[in-house]
């Protein structure tokens, strides 16, 4: 596995470009490009986001940690988990996403904002795998007016999260505690307008909740699939969603891949770095 994914990096490190836009032939895909992926600005929040990481990465605290992923190994109730303790910095070293990556959606939930907010309409945002909730402080951050509802398998991992919202005093986030359920999971949703997957690292799960939410999308919505490369199966996976036909344009930065249904934009896949 750790050969695999050292070919895959370099792969990607080797074909990946980014030029500031230039070489993206649509030119509504361009304006992204600019606004979200060269950026260089930060924003108020981060530095108190990013404060917070660091507590969690020198916090030693044990806790009950459910794992229902790619790692599991027993079977409860028909569900998949592996149960453990598990330190917090130890989880927050494992889960959480880099700096970087975390603030590039948050400059996609502004970028997606001032093209669907009206009046006091603010986005629908969905995250599979909150883990310690840094990505869903991010997504959450831009606009009090967004909805953020978040699935977390752990529900001490979810406690954390949420006392960690709440001392950024982040309150328009919901957190659902247990294994993902599709089904439940399309009720739950009465559109979609920005989806972030890091849930379940397995070539089956992650089709499946890509094609659930897929159901809910509009014209400008958009997916974010994490650690497409962390697997033959997540690659496989990921590959599938390229290739599907509701897919017009799909952007892949190794770590993430994001994907688009923008029907303005040109049916192409772009390989890039962030």
């Amino acid at each position: 596995m750790y050969l695999y994914r050292i070919c895959s990096w370099l792969k990607h490190r080797f074909t990946a470009w980014n030029t500031g836009g230039e070489g993206v032939h649509s030119p509504y895909l361009f304006e992204w490009v600019r606004m979200v992926m060269s950026d260089k600005n930060a924003y108020y929040r981060w530095d108190e986001i990013e404060a917070c990481r660091r507590q969690m990465l020198a916090n030693r605290r044990e806790v009950d940690y459910v794992d229902y992923g790619s790692a599991s190994q027993h079977l409860k109730d028909g569900k998949k988990y592996v149960s453990q303790k598990k330190m917090v910095s130890d989880i927050a070293r494992g889960s959480l996403a880099r700096a970087k990556y975390a603030q590039m959606l948050y400059r996609l939930v502004n970028w997606l904002g001032h093209q669907l907010r009206e009046s006091d309409r603010g986005l629908t945002i969905v995250e599979l795998g909150t883990s310690l909730g840094i990505t869903t402080a991010y997504l959450a951050s831009a606009d009090a007016r967004d909805r953020v509802l978040t699935y977390e398998g752990c529900k001490d991992v979810a406690s954390l999260a949420s006392k960690f919202w709440s001392s950024l005093g982040i309150n328009n986030i919901s957190c659902r505690v247990g294994c993902i359920d599709a089904a439940n999971l399309y009720r739950d949703l009465p559109c979609l307008d920005l989806a972030f997957v890091d849930a379940n690292h397995t070539y089956e799960a992650t089709w499946l909740y890509f094609d659930v939410l897929a159901g809910k999308v509009h014209e400008k919505s958009v997916i974010v699939i994490d650690d497409i490369h962390h697997s033959t199966e997540m690659e496989k996976a990921w590959h599938a969603i390229c290739a599907d036909e509701r897919v017009t344009t799909t952007i892949d930065l190794y770590q993430m891949g994001l994907v688009f249904f923008d029907k303005r934009y040109w049916r192409r896949n772009y390989r890039m770095r962030l």
